[in-house]
């Protein structure tokens, strides 16, 4: 990685290898200027969320094989664009955010008392 920081202040860890997320399919939620998405939230999707972005029309879910996606499931992590993420969030599906794993861009869009409230705890789950 290139020092990215994460929304804590932190080295940037990585969201997912398997299945292999980041805009650059390096793992991690870097970001640069050819990402216009900004996939940059850790998230661990639900059931919920997924069901949403099918609705919304981006199917996270359903196996791509031309893309070398194998769709998304339930407690698997992944890169989301942050536009999506509080869209689900005023939908009331916002999933749980990973906040070592989420780039420290995310804080122009979300603010961090948000990220926090929605964060996820890889050893207790959900932070509530």
């Amino acid at each position: 990685m290139n020092g990215s920081k994460n929304v804590l202040g932190g080295a940037l860890l990585a969201c997912s290898y398997a299945p292999l997320t980041g805009f650059y399919r390096s793992g991690c939620c870097e970001t640069g200027p050819d990402d216009l998405g900004r996939h940059i939230i850790c998230v661990r999707v639900t059931e919920p969320f997924l069901d949403f972005c099918r609705t919304v029309g981006n199917d996270l879910s359903t196996p791509r094989p031309e893309y070398r996606f194998a769709g998304l499931k339930p407690g698997e992590r992944w890169c989301l664009c942050a536009l999506r993420w509080k869209e689900a969030l005023a939908a009331g599906v916002a999933p749980p955010v990973v906040l070592e794993a989420t780039h420290e861009s995310a804080l122009r869009i979300v603010d961090l008392d948000t990220l926090r409230a929605h964060a996820y705890d890889a050893t207790h789950g959900p932070r509530a």
